[in-house]
């Protein structure tokens, strides 16, 4: 099983996660958005190791911090493969309309939709829910979905930005919907969830 820490980081409350597999230690920063000396100091305070970082899609309130974490701790930068052009173009990663500077990291791992990554003695898997951006994705572990800017508590992701589609993302909404049993929902934004109250009362999964 995985424990699930997280703090909210930069200008816009990004919900950033620390996922570690309670039997092995394995750890993981779901969008690092910003700095922070909380999970700089939570990370020390378990022996100073990252193994991964998993971003949900590009955009710089996802991936501001990306660089700091992968240049102290050296863990493997897990992405949509859909997503590499997004998040190394600044008109589209919307840093540029804020007048902010992404120092450059790499992708280690560009994600396939249904791909999965060995996490301890847990399986971490990559859905591919395009919609917010051309290469947004979800990642499910155990009986966790951390979700990005698709899925949130009764709403979901903005489709106004470069790359987005309205049409993707119903069909990304409705691939939530039909998956089996319920999960914990933990979306990029806002308050937690879980699968069977957005079944309920999310009206864009009906």
């Amino acid at each position: 099983m995985i424990k699930i820490d997280y703090v909210t980081v930069g200008m816009i409350e990004t919900n950033c996660y620390l996922i570690e597999d309670e039997a092995t230690g394995t750890r993981a920063v779901i969008d690092p958005g910003d700095h922070s000396d909380a999970l700089i100091a939570e990370l020390d305070s378990r022996g100073g190791t990252l193994d991964y970082i998993l971003l949900t899609h590009g955009h710089y309130d996802h991936i501001l911090g990306v660089a700091e974490l992968v240049e102290r701790y050296h863990p493997t930068v897990c992405a949509s493969e859909k997503e590499l052009a997004l998040i190394g173009e600044p008109s589209w990663n919307l840093s540029k309309n804020h007048g902010l500077t992404i120092k450059p990291f790499t992708v280690d791992r560009a994600l396939k939709d249904g791909e999965t990554i060995d996490f301890g003695e847990s399986t971490i898997t990559f859905l591919l829910t395009p919609g917010h951006t051309m290469g947004s994705g979800c990642y499910l572990v155990d009986d966790a979905i951390f979700s990005g800017d698709t899925l949130f508590c009764t709403g979901i992701g903005r489709t106004d930005f470069p790359t987005s589609s309205m049409q993707d993302m119903m069909q990304s909404i409705r691939r939530l919907r039909d998956l089996e049993g319920d999960y914990r929902v933990y979306p990029g934004h806002d308050m937690f969830s879980t699968l069977n109250q957005e079944r309920k009362y999310n009206p864009y999964m009906n």
